[in-house]
């Protein structure tokens, strides 16, 4: 709800305070003293496009502040949230205009884009009037409208999921078709890539073994050779000999001198024991640095085939192993392929049957809802003058979407045997006002927390006709805040709350201010309506009783 507006050097108004209230709050005044002014101020602090000029004459810059009460679920704290903007119960937006064109938002006292200041109008305040663009007169909202209307919700939930079902089907089909194409692409490859590793079959490790027996062998003949020089030095020739030559000479020796060799005897037995011990080690050592001769070249020829593989692959030689697998997988999808999109073009074909039915249950509700709003609207139009006039919801077929395959558009037909239009291009003056108001009526409690704005609705209309206006407008107001700039004695007289918008020349400057009425100023002011700058005791007389009708 629309709590305050502060208005500064605008136009023809130098300063300005006005202090809304729920229910139906009316501005009056004549011709010329500035109600639009006030329309195009708030126009201006919420973002919509207007008049270019806007700084009053001799200022540098104007400025407009609004504020709004902000209950816990109204969806412009979402746009707040969006925005990192300060959220609170109350929602101030202050705009400044300067006199070079410069334009500066805040929201909150935090600067904002006016993109923003738009966003926050859309859900804040809803314009209607005979230039409406914003409102009921825009075809892209009927439809929304419609469906707020049919109280169908569940329904258009299903609708969605069936469009996602479907947008994820037809992505998954694209998908594998752009996968499938670039394997076929590399088919060639694939397979002569996977018979290459598959006949070379390497194994994880293999490099580093392969590398090291290459090593082990490469070396393996010097090696021997110093091997076998120990094996002759330690043999019966060598170490060994001369040891057992010295142990037969000692034992000889023993049995004349008695004990006095034993501890040399037994530490040459010893040694002989170890000779023999490392002797059978060499020999061993031997056996394994014998080696073919043609096994060097094998392991050298599967090394290198190794490595040049996994350099043509761009992968490490261990990495080999992982790559193969990955080619063959992929060779695998290649040869299903074909299958797997015949599976997805059959679960694509689902998805589409069933948005296709989910869209057109919701079409034959939005149908239904139609139906029910047209008579309604037809039986708003009666009291206002219009019972010849036709109301139809058309319900055509659209673009396919999250919300369905249908198109809405409100046409009216003013006459019997017209042809029938759009709302916003055969009505015009009072029969647009009039029909904007009923089709308003039949959609009461669906703006959510928005305060309503009629400019001038009433014109071309008076007697019971702008009764019946006032009465609609009333009841409409009964559910929120309303506010109504207006000619009409009629509408005035339903007012919850009046104010008197009037224009005062003083010197060579024009002023343009706004005074809250009191309900004996009220009198006087639709008193004024009714019969012109003279106020009669008469005209008194038949304001108090539309007051009190």
């Amino acid at each position: 709800m629309l709590r305050a507006l502060e208005i500064r050097d605008i136009l023809i108004i130098d300063h300005l305070e006005l202090s809304f209230q729920p229910g139906l709050n009316v501005l009056t005044g004549e011709t010329g003293a500035g109600k639009s002014i006030l329309l195009d101020s708030l126009g201006f602090v919420l973002g919509w496009r207007g008049r270019a000029e806007l700084v009053r004459q001799g200022a540098a810059q104007g400025e407009v502040a609004a504020e709004f009460d902000l209950p816990d679920a109204h969806p412009a704290r979402d746009i707040l949230a969006d925005s990192g903007l300060p959220i609170g119960d109350e929602l101030i937006l202050r705009r400044i205009n300067t006199r070079d064109g410069r334009k500066t938002a805040w929201v909150n006292d935090r600067r904002c884009s006016g993109e923003v200041l738009r966003q926050l109008s859309d859900v804040l305040v809803e314009l209607h009037g005979q230039q409406d663009d914003r409102g009921l007169l825009n075809p892209r909202g009927h439809r929304d409208l419609l469906d707020v209307y049919g109280a169908y919700a569940l329904e258009k939930d299903v609708v969605r999921a069936a469009w996602r079902g479907r947008r994820t089907a037809k992505a998954a089909l694209e998908e594998a078709r752009v996968k499938h194409e670039e394997m076929q692409a590399e088919e060639e490859f694939l397979r002569h890539a996977v018979s290459e590793l598959d006949s070379l079959d390497p194994l994880e490790g293999e490099d580093e073994q392969l590398d090291q027996r290459r090593r082990l062998m490469q070396g393996a003949e010097r090696v021997r050779e110093d091997v076998s020089k120990a094996r002759t030095a330690l043999g019966s020739e060598g170490a060994e000999g001369a040891a057992n030559d010295a142990l037969r000479w000692l034992e000889g020796a023993a049995e004349k001198t008695g004990d006095l060799l034993d501890e040399p005897i037994a530490a040459l037995s010893s040694a002989l024991a170890e000779m023999d011990e490392a002797a059978s080690g060499v020999n061993r050592a031997l056996e394994q640095l014998s080696f073919d001769p043609h096994e060097l070249e094998t392991v050298e020829e599967r090394l290198f085939a190794i490595r040049a593989l996994a350099r043509k692959h761009g992968v490490t030689p261990d990495g080999l192993a992982v790559y193969a697998d990955e080619l063959r997988q992929k060779l695998h999808a290649l040869e299903s392929g074909d299958a797997d999109i015949r599976a997805l073009e059959v679960a694509e074909a689902e998805a589409d049957a069933a948005y296709e039915h989910a869209a057109g249950v919701l079409s034959e509700a939005r149908i239904e809802a139609a139906s029910r709003l047209d008579k309604a609207v037809s039986a708003e139009l009666a009291p206002l003058k219009m019972e010849r006039a036709v109301f139809t919801t058309v319900v055509e077929q659209g673009d396919p979407g999250p919300e369905g395959c249908d198109a809405v558009t409100f046409c009216v037909a003013t006459n019997p045997g017209a042809p029938a239009g759009p709302l916003n291009k055969i009505a015009s003056g009072g029969e647009l006002s009039r029909f904007l108001l009923a089709l308003k009526v039949c959609l009461t409690g669906m703006s959510g927390s928005r305060a309503m704005i009629f400019d001038e609705i009433d014109r071309g209309v008076g007697g019971a006709t702008a009764d019946a206006v006032g009465r609609r407008l009333a009841q409409i107001a009964a559910l929120g805040q309303v506010l109504v700039v207006t000619h009409s004695p009629q509408v005035a007289a339903r007012a919850a709350h009046h104010w008197r918008v009037e224009k005062r020349v003083s010197g060579e400057e024009t002023i343009s201010t706004v005074t809250p009425l009191s309900t004996e100023d009220r009198v006087d002011e639709i008193a004024r309506m009714l019969s012109g700058d003279r106020v009669t005791n008469e005209a008194r007389a038949a304001a108090e009783a539309l007051m009190a009708g």
